[in-house]
């Protein structure tokens, strides 16, 4: 416990002291005269009042701990860290397996998502197809990201590999790559960052998502998919030709599995509004300021209520 006016609590203690000798006095001096009168017993203690008036000093005391200004500090869990959403905006994400298409879908859901974060959550955006760009780098500013969810347009291929280093790279605040062999970079630890991706699965290319998946793996990164799209599937038009395209399970499950995040199946879009809700952020501990001064005070309230009770019961006045 810490007290923000220290000088308060010294004055209220001397206070307390000088209470507790003019008690201390005023008893001595009245039993002395009641046993001159004959109305007492030498050494013989009227228990009630002085019971009273050790409660009302008490009182004085706990009062003045509360003027300090006392706060303790407690751990508080909350949802924190950064939130790192990746959009597949390739062509399949046009099929309209779920309506009104794929990607239609997924925005809404990315949107439900970060209005149902608090402000603690730093979130940002990933639009990926062959490649990835981050619309929008993490910030507590929720609106940034709702802005560019809003503006996802449907092109290119797929490449999921290339979602999560392009996550990574906007959490960590360096270019995350592949090595030329495939080997795996050391970009650091960072278990308070999450990255969510919205996509059909069906990676085409780009930088290999096993490995991509072990990067984060190893930063302490987990990534949660969401799966949108069916696996019957549909065609979708792709330059003129009629492509098929169905929702790859397989890759989204890999993904979540390697890097201790979880898939979430979306199949239609009453499962995609519920996603806010399933998926589990991380939840730090920290420490904050609780004000005791209150308790401290209705702790005082019931002290010299009681001793101005007991007081005046025994000897009809309050003092």
């Amino acid at each position: 416990m810490t007290l923000s006016s220290p000088l308060l609590l010294v004055i209220g203690l001397l206070l307390t002291a000088a209470l507790i000798a003019a008690a201390v006095t005023t008893a001595r001096r009245r039993t002395a005269a009641l046993v001159a009168a004959g109305v007492a017993v030498p050494g013989r203690r009227r228990g009630g009042a002085g019971f009273g008036t050790g409660l009302t000093i008490a009182g004085v005391a706990v009062l003045a701990v509360a003027a300090a200004g006392p706060t303790a500090m407690v751990p508080v869990p909350r949802a924190s860290g950064t939130v790192m959403l990746a959009v597949d905006v390739s062509n399949s994400m046009a099929a309209d397996d779920v309506r009104p298409n794929r990607l239609a879908a997924a925005q809404r859901a990315a949107r439900a998502f970060v209005q149902a974060q608090p402000e603690s959550v730093d979130i940002g955006l990933v639009a990926f197809e062959q490649g990835a760009l981050v619309t929008a780098r993490p910030d507590k500013d929720h609106n940034v990201v709702l802005q560019a969810i809003d503006r996802l347009r449907i092109t290119g291929g797929t490449s999921l590999g290339s979602a999560i280093l392009a996550s990574l790279s906007a959490i960590s605040g360096r270019q995350v790559a592949l090595g030329p062999d495939g080997s795996v970079p050391d970009i650091g630890y960072w278990p308070s960052a999450t990255i969510v991706i919205f996509s059909d699965g069906q990676n085409q290319g780009g930088a290999d998502v096993e490995r991509a998946a072990e990067v984060a793996q190893r930063a302490g990164v987990r990534v949660h998919t969401v799966g949108v799209g069916t696996t019957a599937g549909t065609t979708v038009q792709v330059d003129g030709y009629r492509v098929r395209t169905a929702l790859d399970e397989q890759a989204l499950t890999m993904i979540a599995r390697t890097t201790g995040g979880a898939y979430h199946p979306a199949a239609d879009a009453a499962q995609l509004d519920g996603i806010a809700d399933s998926i589990d952020l991380r939840l730090t501990v920290s420490d904050e300021p609780l004000p005791l001064a209150g308790a401290f005070i209705a702790f005082a309230l019931v002290l010299l209520t009681g001793g101005a009770v007991l007081t005046v019961l025994r000897t009809g006045r309050v003092i």
